[in-house]
């Protein structure tokens, strides 16, 4: 296994201990200089660069005997000037393990009781702290012994750790895992999933590359299969985000191409309108699966305009996850007002980037040859910057060589027509009429 991106990096020091420090005899300034913090932030597994791996768990292993309050302040805590020599070499044992003798799981073992010991601290009831930096401990080690160690992590990230600030606004919550350092894993089917094949392709294409997360690859971890893509969120605070579910059909041919009549997905429909069926329908108290994805497509914006507003997040308040009934021109007008809270510099360049990935939609060679199904416009801003990428490619598909689409014409069974680039003009002429009356006092929907 090979690591890259790894980063180990001093933690900061007040003036007070930086001056202590100086005073400090050779072999206290050496461990001074030993002595790093390990945080999520700093590390990142992947398949680019090789790196000394048994030297770098003794490194990361070095936070393990750090408690709280020195990383968050002074790292280290000296006797005054009368205390001998002695004195401070054993305190600034007790908060740094001497990890350089460290060649095992032993000896590592053996220090940790010493220095559990040597704080009162039963061995037997380690601190959540002493767990995970354990943890990280056999996690390292275990690259070693050519164990899979990055799973151990992921079951941490999965059950405990978050990145400050994630959201995810739609999917399945367990599709999507969240890292600490500015990557998600996205769990798929497998290596031929049409979401790795499009991300492989479009990393041909320098130009539809600046429109789609960046993608970092794939990974397999205790049996499961992930692609690794960018945080889109990293680097924002407390940011807006709106989620839009481009194209007029977010179903496949394949989904719907069954013609048998189904009593379940009658009673789904009328249950949300009793008079939508058709007399035909009210007697066979049946209808198939595509005219009941129809019928579901009918009651949000993406039939008429080729997108909807799945969900969004305004700064301070939690997710919005139900506005797939935000259907006339004027509810998705005072929406994106509300969303854009009057930021015409905002406005402006949401407008140019939406109007850059339209362009490099229409010229890229594999939105040429593909079906784009369900994929969505994930747009963020905050105080001091603002973007939009093209997200969801699951139900991407390549045509077969004799057909062509243009992203714009009506769906008919059969030609491939998804309406991308018709809910794009029409997305664009939405934020176009916002932007032109930004600087009128209209009463926006309260959300």
């Amino acid at each position: 296994m090979t690591m890259t991106s790894t980063v180990l990096q001093r933690p900061t020091t007040t003036p007070t201990v930086e001056k202590q420090a100086t005073k400090a005899t050779p072999t206290t300034t050496r461990r001074n200089r030993s002595t790093m913090a390990w945080s999520h932030e700093k590390l990142r597994f992947s398949c680019i660069d090789n790196i000394g791996l048994k030297q770098l768990w003794k490194l990361i292993a070095l936070d393990t005997a750090t408690p709280p309050a020195e990383k968050s302040g002074n790292v280290e805590h000296h006797q005054p000037k009368t205390t001998s020599n002695s004195n401070n070499h054993t305190n600034t044992e007790r908060l740094a393990i001497p990890y350089d003798n460290c060649d095992n799981l032993a000896d590592y073992l053996s220090l940790q009781r010493g220095v559990a010991q040597a704080r009162f601290v039963e061995p037997s009831t380690p601190t959540t702290q002493q767990h995970m930096s354990l943890l990280k401990f056999l996690a390292i080690n275990a690259l070693e012994l050519s164990a899979p160690a990055t799973p151990l992590l992921l079951e941490h990230q999965h059950t405990q750790y978050k990145p400050h600030g994630w959201m995810q606004l739609s999917g399945h919550p367990e599709s999507i895992v969240p890292t600490s350092t500015g990557i998600v894993r996205k769990r798929i089917a497998g290596i031929e999933d049409s979401e790795v094949l499009a991300y492989q392709q479009i990393s041909q294409e320098p130009k539809t590359l600046q429109i789609v997360p960046a993608y970092f690859g794939l990974r397999e971890l205790q049996t499961q299969h992930y692609i690794e893509l960018q945080d889109l969120l990293a680097g924002f605070k407390d940011p807006c985000v709106m989620d839009i579910k481009l194209g007029t059909r977010t179903f496949l041919e394949s989904e719907v191409s069954n013609q048998t009549l189904r009593p379940d997905l009658y009673q789904k429909m009328i249950a949300v309108d009793a008079s939508a069926p058709t007399p035909a329908e009210h007697e066979a108290q049946a209808v198939t699966k595509l005219r009941y994805m129809l019928f579901r497509e009918s009651l949000s914006s993406s039939h008429s305009k080729g997108f909807r507003i799945e969900a969004l997040r305004l700064r301070g308040r939690a997710p919005l996850k139900d506005l797939k009934t935000c259907r006339s021109s004027e509810q998705i007008s005072q929406t994106i007002e509300q969303f854009l809270a009057a930021r015409r510099s905002v406005q402006k360049e949401l407008l140019k980037r939406l109007k850059h990935m339209r362009l490099v939609i229409e010229q890229s060679a594999f939105f040429n040859r593909h079906e784009i199904i369900g994929s969505s416009l994930f747009i963020v801003y905050d105080d001091h910057r603002m973007g939009a990428w093209l997200i969801d490619f699951a139900k991407s598909r390549q045509l077969p060589p004799h057909l062509c689409v243009n992203h714009r014409s009506p769906w008919q069974p059969g030609n491939r027509e998804e309406g991308l680039l018709h809910g794009m003009d029409e997305l664009i002429h939405a934020f176009e009429e916002v932007y032109a009356r930004s600087g009128s006092h209209r009463s926006c929907l309260k959300i």
